[in-house]
């Protein structure tokens, strides 16, 4: 699909002006303005690597009328390691100057008010992606959606999620960098958006995967802020959910020694020294440790800063749901029904009862692991309905990650009372295009969903193919993008569900409901720690 564009101006007043292009079809009709890796933050180099991200300073412009800022290309690539499946690093584009962001923004003047936001965090498990590969063309045009599109790049990885008790007494080292720099690119759209035509009171809070998990953590950051710093009005946790409580900074420390010894790091010397040297190594070498490390998924930990010791908690003593119904936030959050099949090729495991676990290890608490291997291993072997331990694998860490503990959380907010802002769905239906993607024997796995939320995505639906998506979501998102009734049907525990022959059905979802609330019930409590705090910039 081609692109033809033209260079397109905007005023952002003390910000400056920015360039960026108009979209056009193949009539000269236009489709969208884009403007590609704006930033949203100061570079985090040299002493600011392993550091929160840093605010643009007041005075700090783009550019001029004479000679505005371009940004007609995508975001910075932040370090990281290569997906499964494709020829290794793509280093030749990794920039650790990467806190930006896309923004996409509909042609024609906006409603009253300024068109919806929709603030989109890309997936990834945390360690790798960009959201450079999406394509908003066709959803603002053609779909019945219009709404503004902002999609931050943050940091991944080491350089994003990297743990340390031996560190955290530093001041200038931080956790959770990539949970901050959401937030950071979070704040930085409602004090912006204005100026794109966009509307800073009406900002929906979206992800995909690593991106949804990110969203139950970013939501749970935004409900503990107090009056005009609270930012999220709705919410939709796409294909991934809250996961288990994080490695506290000590469960994370076994990773860092690892680390440091993969990069021959002494040990003995003084943690200042330690950090020193990891801010001074270039982040091709950083990287390839990490690909070494048995521990090589690098992931949110317990900090009692961004992430609260009693997150979890929180779902079950009511104390979110309650923060929900203060705010009346609504949230859209479901799966596709093979999510199990893309899940199984990250990491696999080697065969093996003590393979398995030290793999689950790489994401999870020790003590959750031990919880998990007795719940679906019980005998310690593998049990008959799975062909091989990688099969396994994909049908757990599918359930950890999305089905299971997503359905405990659903549990928990409508038992507290706030099932009236639940909204679910299940997605058991895939366009064509997808097979251009991923094999057709996979079915309905994790992102062969994505034509359907943003019509297409850069790929061709057909004429029914769109009236399918168009009923059964697009016309429900366009109304939870303004804020008003969707129509869902589905309320609490019910689950509106897209079947494969492109029927939409509210169904009980009872079988799905028991299965998953078991395993929440057993993970839910372990490493329950602490008491609730007000969230602090």
């Amino acid at each position: 699909m081609s692109k033809p564009s033209q260079p397109y101006v905007v005023d952002l007043q003390f910000r400056g002006h920015v360039e960026g292009l108009t979209y056009f079809d193949e009539e000269s009709k236009p489709l969208c303005r884009y403007f590609g890796g704006v930033p949203y933050a100061l570079p985090p180099l040299g002493p600011f690597r392993f550091q929160k991200p840093r605010s643009l300073p007041t005075c700090y412009r783009y550019g001029t009328r004479v000679n505005p800022a371009r940004f007609t290309g995508s975001c910075g690539l932040c370090p990281q390691p290569a997906p499964r499946g494709t020829n290794g690093e793509n280093d030749s584009e990794w920039d650790e100057d990467c806190l930006q962001s896309n923004v996409w923004v509909p042609v024609g003047e906006p409603p009253i008010g300024g068109w919806p936001v929709l603030f989109w965090i890309h997936g990834g498990f945390l360690q790798f992606g960009s959201p450079n590969g999406l394509d908003f063309r066709a959803f603002l045009s053609s779909s019945p959606c219009k709404c503004i599109v902002v999609a931050p790049a943050y940091r991944l990885s080491l350089f994003g999620f990297l743990g340390s008790a031996t560190l955290a007494s530093l001041p200038d080292f931080d956790t959770n960098l990539g949970f901050w720099d959401q937030r950071m690119a979070l704040q930085w759209t409602h004090e912006n958006i204005s100026y794109f035509g966009g509307n800073a009171s009406n900002i929906t809070l979206a992800g995909y995967s690593a991106g949804s998990h990110s969203v139950f953590h970013q939501l749970a950051y935004d409900l503990g802020m107090q009056g005009k710093k609270a930012i999220v009005k709705r919410a939709m946790m796409l294909s991934n959910g809250p996961g288990v409580q994080p490695k506290t900074l000590d469960e994370a420390q076994d990773q860092y020694t690892s680390l440091l010894t993969a990069l021959n790091i002494p040990l003995s010397l003084p943690p200042r020294d330690q950090l020193s040297l990891l801010r001074s190594t270039p982040a091709k070498t950083l990287i390839r440790a990490s690909n070494t490390l048995k521990l090589h998924q690098f992931r949110a930990v317990t900090d009692a800063s961004f992430v609260q010791p009693n997150l979890l908690a929180s779902l079950s003593n009511g104390s979110f749901a309650s923060r929900m119904e203060s705010r009346n936030m609504h949230l859209l959050l479901g799966e596709c029904s093979d999510e199990h099949f893309v899940y199984g090729t990250w990491h696999p495991p080697s065969p093996g009862y003590d393979a398995m676990q030290n793999r689950l290890a790489a994401d999870y608490p020790m003590s959750v692991c031990r919880v998990l291997m007795q719940h679906y291993f019980p005998s310690g072997s593998l049990p008959p309905k799975y062909t091989s331990w990688q099969q396994a694998f994909g049908h757990v860490y599918a359930d950890v990650q999305i089905h299971h503990l997503l359905r405990g959380m659903v549990k928990e907010l409508v038992h507290s009372g706030a099932g009236e802002l639940v909204h679910r769905y299940r997605i058991e239906w895939r366009a064509g295009c997808v097979d251009q993607m991923l094999p057709r024997e996979w079915g309905v796995t994790h992102t062969s969903d994505m034509p359907i939320w943003f019509w297409g995505n850069g790929a061709r639906l057909t004429g029914a193919e769109e009236e399918v998506i168009k009923t059964a979501f697009q016309e429900p998102l366009r109304k939870f993008l303004e804020g008003g009734e969707m129509g869902w049907g589905a309320r609490g525990m019910e689950v509106r569900t897209l079947k494969n022959d492109g029927r939409v059905v509210v169904e009980d979802d009872e079988a799905r409901i028991k299965e998953g609330l078991e395993l929440w019930e057993k993970v839910k409590n372990v490493g329950k720690m602490g008491a609730a705090r007000e969230s602090k910039l």
